[in-house]
């Protein structure tokens, strides 16, 4: 009856990944069956018992040379009078239109993982039967999945992911151009389906969330361990406070270096999630946290200098000239055979650590000495120092603000002392300094903050203006005012800003009724030169210099 119902109640195609199993030597399965192929038009049957026996039969005695012909009698008495075409389980695949005449459970089994013998014995595949893996995250999780289906690591996989297939994820997901589109837990639970139809997969094509978080971890018995492969900073917290709540170990591949972690929460029940890099960044807190503030917990996570010299090239590029960080088949494929191992010998009892560890490829096998890749674009090279030639010539023929020569050799020290005493990222001290012609030029160094984290030099430009800011405020205490000339900012000109001295303004009455005096004589001088040139200037402009000159003398008088 219950294929009955899966056939009644079969969803969308698009959506459905659960083969429907036909025993048609039970008499509801039978009608089920023939009504599917009276009402399915166009299903291709793939009829492979015989074959299957054969290969059973032949497992089943490994001592002993079969001769071909020998087989047909073989088969005949392991069927003891059952009729061939009823033996065994009819498997359908609703998505691809494809039913399959095969063992049943046990004897597929049997055939199926006995190349695992004896690296795996039949009392460990049995224990591995039982054991429950959830997996989120599926560009990278679907062939950690594939790879503990094909080896039969355990009975059933729990599969979280939210996104869908596209063009792009084809360089390291394993499926075909007619699913893209398709939900990823769809195509990699059909993908397990097509080759193991006995394994139980369920699938959260919401991807893994607070509101199934404990249907994932617990609904039909607690997982025994957590792969997880995500992106999401919340999830990778939050699962991973479950898990260890649970006492349920977790493994992540990073694809990088072959950078894999193991938290054996099952034997460390306090251990603090992610070796303690993620400290103080609880469940409760990182809901709050904005993209930016998430940042320096991921570089901490992730190990900013321990990531491989392209993939920190790359992130460069990310929204930039690549959409996001780049993921290859190879290292995909390579988390999948080593979280598939480890998973195993944590169920067998066979590794009981924790700890960080690289299967580095590049390091393990490779030149000895290594050269210089000639694809590596040469903007991804760290620039050299600025000469005191380079810096002397960015200093001619700049203007800067107006000022005399008023400052000594003692204050200059003072003035540039104070100013690189300004916080800067890693204390790289981006700036270089030139004074010349009364003027101080203060330069960008880029060798000194060249990094991958410094994007666009964002960190250094901030480091630059704190050095400013210090540089005036030492000049306020020495008695100077700094005018400060800020240039464009442009990957082609260090030059940052162009500072000139003056004295600072005073409030003794002697010196505001000078420096009044002075400003009415400018004045008088900027006014006659008006009234002499009064004939020259279209009769718009005179209108506009007699209200200027009305608003002035209705505040201080006629002072012309």
């Amino acid at each position: 009856m219950e294929s009955i119902n899966r056939l009644q109640n079969t969803p969308s195609t698009r959506e459905e990944y659960q083969p429907i199993f036909f025993r048609i030597h039970i008499e509801n399965d039978l009608k089920a069956f023939d009504a599917l192929l009276k009402e399915t038009p166009g299903i291709l049957l793939y009829d492979e018992i015989e074959s299957h026996l054969r290969e059973f039969i032949k497992c089943s005695n490994p001592a002993v040379k079969i001769r071909h012909e020998d087989y047909p009698g073989l088969i005949e008495k392991h069927l003891a009078g059952r009729d061939i075409r009823s033996y065994g389980v009819y498997v359908y695949y609703p998505w691809s239109r494809s039913m399959v005449h095969m063992l049943d459970e046990e004897e597929f089994v049997e055939v199926r993982t006995n190349r695992n013998r004896y690296k795996i014995t039949p009392a460990e595949q049995t224990l591995l039967k039982s054991k429950k893996i959830g997996i989120v995250g599926l560009s990278v999780g679907q062939s950690i999945a594939l790879t503990l289906a094909m080896e039969r690591t355990c009975g059933e996989l729990r599969l979280a992911d939210f996104d869908t297939a596209e063009l792009s994820n084809l360089n390291r997901i394993r499926t075909g151009l007619t699913n893209l589109g398709l939900k990823k837990t769809v195509i990699a639970a059909r993908e397990i389906a097509e080759i193991d139809p006995f394994l139980k997969v369920v699938i959260y094509s919401d991807g893994l969330t607070e509101a199934n978080m404990d249907s994932f971890f617990e609904s039909g018995g607690k997982l025994d361990l957590l792969v997880e492969v995500c992106d999401g900073l919340d999830i990778k917290i939050i699962c991973r406070y479950k898990a260890r709540s649970l006492q349920i170990p977790v493994v992540m591949d990073t694809n990088d270096r072959g950078m894999l972690d193991v938290e054996r929460f099952d034997l460390e029940p306090d251990r603090p999630v992610l070796h303690g890099l993620a400290e103080g960044l609880l469940p409760e807190r990182i809901r709050d946290l904005t993209n930016e503030e998430k940042i320096p917990y991921i570089l901490k996570i992730v190990g900013a200098e321990t990531i491989s010299t392209r993939l920190k090239a790359s992130m460069i590029e990310v929204e930039q000239s690549i959409n996001t960080w780049p993921q290859l088949a190879s290292s995909v494929v390579l988390g999948g055979a080593v979280t598939t191992d480890v998973c195993r010998r944590i169920f067998l009892d066979q590794y009981h650590d924790s700890g960080r560890y690289y299967l580095d490829l590049d390091k393990f096998v490779g030149d000895r000495e290594t050269p210089a890749s000639p694809e590596v674009p040469p903007h991804y090279l760290p620039p050299k120092p600025m000469t005191d030639s380079e810096l002397l010539a960015l200093t001619e023929g700049r203007s800067a603000p107006v000022g005399d020569d008023v400052i000594s050799e003692e204050q200059l020290n003072q003035l540039v002392g104070a100013a690189i005493l300004a916080p800067s990222g890693g204390n790289c001290q981006p700036w270089k300094f030139v004074y010349r012609g009364a003027r101080l030029y203060i330069f960008h160094d880029l060798s000194a903050s060249y990094s991958f984290l410094d994007f666009r030099s964002l960190g250094a430009n901030i480091a630059l203006g704190a050095a400013v800011e210090n540089l005036r405020i030492k000049a306020a205490s020495l008695g100077l005012k700094a005018l400060v000339s800020y240039e464009p900012l442009s990957e082609n000109n260090p030059l940052r800003a162009v500072v000139s001295f003056t004295p600072a303004a005073t409030t003794s009455q002697h010196e505001l009724d000078r420096n009044w005096r002075r400003l009415i004589n400018c004045t008088e001088e900027v006014w006659r030169a008006i009234y002499n040139s009064v004939t020259r200037c279209p009769q718009e402009l005179r209108l506009i210099f007699r209200h200027i000159r009305a608003c002035a003398e209705d505040r201080y008088g006629d002072f012309l």
